[in-house]
């Protein structure tokens, strides 16, 4: 029935190997009780777990009612271990929560044949313990507690029972009663095959195999040998266990369902507490996402202010004998380079700039801002289309037209909930209509966006501010692919039209809007 030839185990401890089995060679027949000796670290335990399909040796064969299973993956072993091979073990590894028969049920959810669930009741009857079947673990002995784990290892009517120190945790009444039933089980025809330490607990077997360092010593035959294959140790045939396994995974599914319903109730308050632990985490992950893209929103919101394929020239910070000069304090740019620049052929269009800050009254309130004087195409340039009202035209750019559009907090700051179109408020002591109201942009790292008040360029150099210069050019490259050739050309005609070498390539700045998009986000 079983044959091993030349199996060999070895553990890694460290840098060195642990032999547990050496060249181990070894036949049992169907309906043997062999009793395997030794002392601790003699590999007794090794040979079983091998024996048993919960470990692969390195090397050798391992045949089983003549076929090869040393090669067999590790989910047809452990279909074959469920099929073949009862454990029982030193220590129970009963469920608490579960009653003596519903333990010995749980080698069915992983079987094929789930209808014969009656089986657990027949062998906790035959285990002499029909009277405490619904008795829970802690309310049974230890000799009790084993006979469960014997009818446990029984329900799936195997051809070997496994025993590794079944007697260990028990006293000498409840040992005897155990071999007694282990000794029964032989009789009616089942292979056992039991690890012991114990020299009295061995000469209940009719063949005991003794070893030491992982070898077998000695191999004695103290009783008959089996009289004849009973129909459970007949020779299995491995193939046709095998291909039952192919249709075990959906037929167990209810199996799984029914177990994992008990679970949750038997154990309401920890289930309620695991759900809402779960619930916690995904409501978490949920804001934390919601969060990013909330904030990835908004900074895209505030992105499209800057606007497209845009090209920012300021006047640069020179140098003069190493010392630095404030920008604009050499080189000023003007709106004859502005009317230049839009010649350019890779340019569409440029909008100057000139910047501020004013006294501003409406009524009886007062507000001091930023002021900010532009061309007409500065609102698609910038995204600064009016909410309300309009922007202004190129005729009220030519005439120095003072009309203004304010931002959304100056508009809350001078006027509440009030409409502010047509209104006239001073700027500077100088009388503005209002036009329009531009659309929120927020804060940002550095300021108020919204904080602004809008006016032509002419308006704001000659009537609010007194500058015959502009503080920046906004320059609109045709295509987002010439960003870099547009500002190499920007810089040439610059330095061109202010007569400045090589050398002074500082003289101006020219920031690319669309690199800084592409950086934020």
């Amino acid at each position: 029935m079983i044959e091993l030839q030349n199996i060999n185990k070895t553990y890694q401890a460290g840098p060195t190997g642990v032999a547990a089995l050496c060249d181990i060679s070894l036949r049992i027949e169907a309906g043997e009780f062999v009793a395997i000796m030794g002392p601790s670290g003699s590999g007794k335990s090794t040979l079983l777990h091998v024996l048993g399909f919960l470990d692969r040796p390195d090397s050798g064969s391992y045949i089983l009612g003549g076929a090869d299973v040393t090669s067999l993956t590790d989910d047809e072993l452990a279909f074959l271990r469920n099929r073949v091979a009862g454990f029982v073990f030193q220590q129970f590894h009963l469920l608490p929560r579960l009653t003596a028969v519903e333990n010995a049920e749980l080698p069915l959810i992983y079987a094929v044949k789930h209808a014969a669930k009656h089986r657990a009741r027949e062998r906790i009857r035959d285990v002499g313990l029909a009277s405490r079947a619904t008795h829970m673990p802690n309310e049974l002995s230890g000799g009790e507690q084993q006979r469960v784990a014997i009818a446990r290892s029984l329900v799936n009517e195997p051809m070997i029972i496994f025993a590794d120190e079944p007697t260990g945790n028990l006293d000498t009444k409840s040992e005897e009663e155990i071999m007694a039933v282990l000794k029964g089980l032989n009789a009616q025809g089942h292979t056992v095959i039991m690890v012991t330490h114990e020299k009295e607990v061995a000469e209940h077997a009719r063949r005991i195999i003794r070893m030491r360092d992982g070898a077998i010593v000695s191999d004695e035959r103290v009783g008959p040998e089996p009289a004849g294959s009973h129909g459970r140790t007949s020779p299995v045939s491995v193939k046709t266990l095998l291909q039952e396994s192919h249709s075990a995974a959906a037929a167990a599914l209810a199996d799984h369902l029914r177990q994992a319903l008990r679970a949750m109730t038997s154990q309401k308050l920890r289930s309620l507490l695991s759900m809402l632990g779960i619930l916690i985490g995904v409501a978490a992950v949920i804001a934390m996402i919601a969060l990013g893209q909330g904030a990835k929103a908004s900074m895209e919101q505030r992105l499209a202010s800057l606007g497209s394929n845009l090209l920012m020239v300021r006047p640069g910070a020179r140098q003069l004998h190493g010392v630095v000069l404030e920008a604009g304090a050499v080189t000023r740019l003007s709106i004859q380079d502005a009317e230049a620049l839009e010649r350019v052929p890779l340019v569409r269009r440029v909008s100057p700039s000139v910047r501020g800050r004013a006294q501003i009254v409406a009524g009886n309130r007062n507000w001091n801002t930023m002021v900010e004087g532009t061309g007409v195409d500065y609102a698609e340039m910038r995204a600064a289309v009016p909410t309300i009202g309009r922007f202004f035209s190129d005729e009220e750019v030519r005439t120095r037209s003072k009309v203004v559009l304010l931002g959304a907090t100056v508009v809350r700051s001078l006027f509440g909930e009030a409409n502010p179109l047509g209104a006239t408020i001073r700027m500077n002591r100088i009388n503005f209509v209002v036009i329009g109201v531009l659309p929120e942009k927020g804060a940002s790292a550095w300021r108020d966006q919204d904080d602004v008040v809008i006016v032509p360029f002419t308006t704001a150099m000659y009537r609010l501010l007194g500058k015959d210069y502009v503080d920046s050019l906004d320059v609109e490259v045709r295509d987002a692919t010439l960003m870099e050739e547009a500002q190499d050309a920007i810089r040439g005609l610059l330095m061109k039209r202010h007569r400045l070498g090589a050398s002074d390539s500082d003289a101006f700045q020219i920031r690319n809007m669309a690199e800084i998009q592409e950086t934020l986000t």
